[in-house]
């Protein structure tokens, strides 16, 4: 990889205009991916006009993108490693992370890889497990797996299969990972339309798990709606493989939004993409299709909803959620086009398939989520580059609220929401166009601050290792966790 140092004018902007960075280049061999993005977006593979290829060369020989594979970052972020796919070829999903190990979930299984050195991160063991998406979570001697794909059965050795099959299979799979260079499968849940995703409510004894599963349409007869509500299970450490479903919540005993005709381009809501938890202050936030929630887990067994809100004017698709530190806030957003558009470009705008930022006022049962602002990359994308906003977490800065985000090919944004009505990006890191002709699923499905580092798994190009170096975030390099699952929020203070 050869390093450039030479700046680079993004002339075209997406809202306001981004503060000025100096940036630093590099290049990677090109390639492609086949993976799909998360269900119900555009195909892996698509065409785009003559017209919008065109565009998309104008704009890279402008200057105003980068060009294929290309990598560019603002001056205060360093891109420290990429550990390509190696066995599993699938879609590269989520992250989790324990000690000096990071976890990476990807559609046809996991790796696990050794981050003692974050600039040379090694790989400690792959294990097969077919099954989308395969969000991924570990706590103790426990890694916990979702399945929401039509299977033949729970093992790991399962083949595809149509749902319209009675034998068909989805839900949780439970790995006991004590022995981190051979995990062992160990149990398996099979819950209501599947799981998506899901969250973990830890206690000592037992851990909770919220299974996020939703019906996609009508055409499934094993997952229609109504489906308005969260599985429960619950896993005793000492025994899971006693682990099982005890209890189904009602979120929403109205049936929810009820999504495109009465609502345009809004999705129906029957059942949540994902749920963050925060135990310490005994809260959760649910992302649930055209709903945003606030959920009391005083009981975790038996979440209630505080306060439920909805935005049928700019999100299609509430997809996931963010605390700030103190509780005070929530980030939601808003998966437009299911992660497989274009919706980083001029015509979508500074709006739609972005963060919405709410407070929380009020306290107790009365509490209420208060709409403040959006948040968007402030960077055009090509109309060949999957964008929109997904997975992110705190970076942990006392007195203030920063996040670190995936945006798929819109790659890694690090962004201040410390002032809710005025966010902004301090820093960035991303990839070109995989294609300057077919829009390819691609780009950061997740970007994570854990202990120092920014960790992100690319769809395509694989596992990324960055760092950030600015006065704004320099407080949580002395930040340690031993654990961290970004959907169980930790209370860093």
């Amino acid at each position: 990889m050869t390093s450039l140092h030479k700046p680079r004018v993004r002339r075209r902007r997406l809202g306001v205009a981004a503060a000025a960075f100096g940036l630093i280049t590099s290049f990677l061999a090109a390639g492609s991916a086949t993976a799909t993005p998360d269900p119900g977006g555009a195909p892996a593979k698509e065409r785009v006009s003559k017209s919008q290829a065109a565009d998309t060369e104008a704009a890279i020989e402008n200057g105003d993108i980068p060009g294929v594979d290309e990598i560019v970052h603002s001056k205060n972020v360093t891109h420290l490693a990429n550990i390509p796919k190696d066995a599993l070829q699938g879609t590269n999903s989520d992250l989790a992370f324990q000690g000096k190990y990071a976890f990476a979930g990807n559609y046809d299984g996991f790796r696990i890889f050794d981050i003692s050195d974050p600039k040379a991160p090694k790989t400690v063991s792959q294990v097969l497990c077919p099954g989308s998406q395969n969000d991924i979570t570990v706590s103790g001697d426990l890694l916990f797996l979702s399945t929401d794909s039509s299977r033949s059965d729970n093992s790991c050795n399962s083949a595809t299969q149509p749902a319209t099959e009675k034998s068909s299979w989805e839900g949780m799979k439970i790995f006991d990972i004590s022995d981190k260079r051979n995990p062992s499968y160990v149990a398996a849940v099979e819950t209501a339309c599947g799981s998506h995703t899901h969250t973990l409510v830890p206690e000592r004894r037992n851990v909770y798990i919220y299974v996020s599963s939703y019906s996609p349409s009508e055409t499934f007869p094993d997952c229609r709606p109504p489906h308005d509500g969260i599985s429960v299970i619950k896993v005793p450490r000492s025994a899971p493989e006693e682990s099982a479903v005890v209890d189904f919540p009602v979120l929403f005993p109205d049936g929810g939004n009820p999504g495109t005709p009465t609502n345009p381009g809004v999705s129906k809501t029957t059942g949540c993409h994902d749920i963050t938890s925060y135990p310490k202050l005994k809260l959760a936030a649910g992302a649930c299709m055209g709903d945003g929630v606030l959920l009391d887990i005083s009981n975790p067994a038996a979440p209630k909803v505080i306060d439920r809100v909805q935005d049928n004017v700019n999100f299609a698709f509430w997809h996931s959620a963010t605390f700030n530190e103190r509780g005070s806030k929530v980030v939601f957003t808003d998966e437009l086009g299911g992660g497989g558009a274009a919706t980083c470009n001029a015509e979508i705008g500074p709006d739609r398939g972005a963060d919405g930022i709410y407070d929380i006022r009020g306290k107790g049962e009365h509490r209420k989520l208060v709409f403040r602002s959006y948040y968007k990359i402030p960077r055009h994308q090509a109309d060949t580059e999957n964008c929109v906003a997904h997975n992110g977490s705190l970076i942990p800065v006392k007195g203030r609220d920063i996040m670190v985000q995936a945006w798929y090919q819109g790659g890694v944004s690090v962004w201040d929401f410390t002032n809710s009505a005025k966010p902004k990006e301090i820093g960035y890191f991303e990839r070109g166009p995989i294609s300057t002709d077919t829009l390819v699923g691609g780009g950061a499905w997740s970007a994570y601050y854990y202990n120092g580092h920014i960790y992100s798994n690319d769809i395509a190009k694989g596992f990324d290792v960055l760092r950030i170096d600015d006065r704004r975030t320099d407080g949580a390099k002395w930040v340690r966790m031993p654990e961290l699952n970004v959907q169980t929020q930790p209370d860093y203070r």
